[in-house]
């Protein structure tokens, strides 16, 4: 089956509304490289759309009817949205749910360390990452430090001109015989990707003086005891801004695109769905790429608690109502697909891959060869989706994770279909993903916008 090229038929009106939604995601990459970073933002702009926090309702009695909206947060790294319908909540929702975190390395615990007088931060890295694309590259630090007073002292170094950047050092090609021989996975080890962070002594100190100047910069800069590092959770991130990529300017490079690019289309069209029959969620959670585990993760009962707070603040709560209604609601796992990249063809069956420019990909599954792992949609709910995309005219296309024997990978999407609703992996197909610096089609993260608001609208 064709798919035809979306960019082929757009008129100048739809050209300048792909533009101003890339240019408004572009700022959201920049501002938003941790999960943290990307709640505050979410907060942000769903306040100024009308949003109320769900836990000020709670406190003040409130009652929420139809065309009421809410967010809840959780621990600061993960958000749900909702927007109350006419329909009563057991008839189920349509809900958008993507993820926030993406693959990086985190600063240990008790990381600080000098050698032949430079100073490094030792790493743990987080998620499926290719180690040595990491060696060499700007790298920047965000995140926070909490004091044991409860003091939160926000971190973010290496993202202004005037911000110094680190990096993992790497061997020189003259000295790299050995090294060069060895399988990409052993290269570089996991152990080996600590960050440079300086080589100047303290003045004045004969032991550990570079080490001990580093402690001084942080005192100085964040009022940081070096024991505060066990309650901080600081990520090293790949420094710079989004770029538009590609002469024709057609393509976004930046970090974090898996799955940032799914989460803010699905925020976007939360906002723009409006005088929604069913009652209509955004849900971006956190730990996706480390098997959606622990309190903030598309596991926890975080989704499910805060559905039953929504129904006991309209007053139709019971657990019977609960349980009918997450049965009953419909899901779109909102993560990006694997794009079809021609130099590495052999990885891909072509007629089965993403392209670019075909706009929103639906995976019907997921999974590693047998489909281990996997949420596999029913062919009903795809037929229904079919004639919501095809109503709404939106450019969609379907796609596997590559070869059946070459690999695979997981989503977000079983956790939620175990409550029994409908669930199919959908969202932007990526170029590099999992790298430093993924790539996207404006086209795809317009269409797949589109695709969202019509989902919400029409499931």
């Amino acid at each position: 089956m064709e798919r035809r090229n979306a960019w082929k038929d757009y008129t100048k009106k739809e050209l300048k509304e792909m533009e101003k939604l890339c240019e408004d995601y572009r700022h959201f990459l920049d501002d938003g490289k941790t999960e943290r970073e990307c709640v505050s933002q979410s907060v942000r702009i769903a306040e100024q759309a009308g949003y109320r926090n769900l836990a000020d309702v709670i406190e003040e009695g409130g009652k929420l009817t139809a065309g009421d909206k809410v967010y809840s947060v959780n621990m600061n790294k993960s958000i749900a949205l909702f927007q109350i319908g006419r329909q009563p909540l057991e008839k189920g929702m349509p809900i958008l749910g993507a993820h926030i975190d993406s693959p990086r390395m985190d600063i240990k615990q008790n990381p600080l360390y000098e050698d032949t007088e430079l100073a490094f931060l030792d790493t743990h890295y987080y998620g499926g990452i290719k180690k040595y694309q990491w060696v060499t590259l700007p790298l920047a630090i965000h995140g926070v430090i909490v004091k044991k007073d409860g003091e939160v002292v926000p971190v973010c170094v290496g993202e202004d001109e005037k911000d110094p950047v680190f990096c993992v050092t790497d061997l020189l090609i003259h000295l790299s015989q050995e090294r060069m021989s060895k399988k990409a996975t052993e290269v570089i080890e996991g152990e080996a990707l600590d960050i440079l962070v300086g080589s100047q002594p303290l003045k004045g100190e004969e032991k550990d003086a570079v080490a001990k100047n580093i402690l001084s910069i942080l005192k100085e800069k964040y009022d940081m005891e070096e024991e505060d590092f066990l309650s901080a959770e600081l990520e090293v991130v790949p420094a710079g801004k989004a770029r538009e990529s590609g002469f024709d300017t057609s393509m976004i490079m930046a970090y974090g695109q898996d799955d940032r690019v799914c989460a803010y289309t699905s925020m976007v069209a939360m906002l723009e769905a409006e005088d929604v029959e069913k009652t209509t969620c955004c849900l971006l959670t956190d730990k996706e790429e480390i098997g959606s585990v622990g309190a903030t993760g598309m596991q926890s009962h975080f989704f499910e608690n805060t559905v039953a707070e929504i129904m006991n603040a309209m007053g139709c709560y019971n657990e019977l109502a609960l349980r009918r209604c997450l049965a009953s609601s419909r899901m779109l796992s909102s993560d990006v697909s694997a794009g079809y990249d021609p130099t590495f063809a052999s990885a891909f069956d072509k007629k089965n891959a993403a392209i670019f420019g075909e706009g929103m990909v639906f995976n019907k599954f997921t999974g590693a060869r047998g489909k281990s792992g996997s949420n596999d949609a029913n062919a009903e709910y795809l037929a229904a989706i079919r004639k919501v995309m095809d109503d709404a005219g939106v450019y969609y296309q379907t796609a596997e994770l590559g070869k059946v024997d070459v690999g695979g990978g997981g989503t977000n999407a079983y956790i939620l279909s175990l409550y029994g609703m409908e669930v199919v992996d959908c969202g932007v197909a990526v170029l590099n993903m999992h790298a430093p610096w993924e790539i996207t089609s404006k086209a795809d993260i317009y269409e797949t916008k589109k695709g969202y608001v019509a989902f919400l609208l029409g499931a």
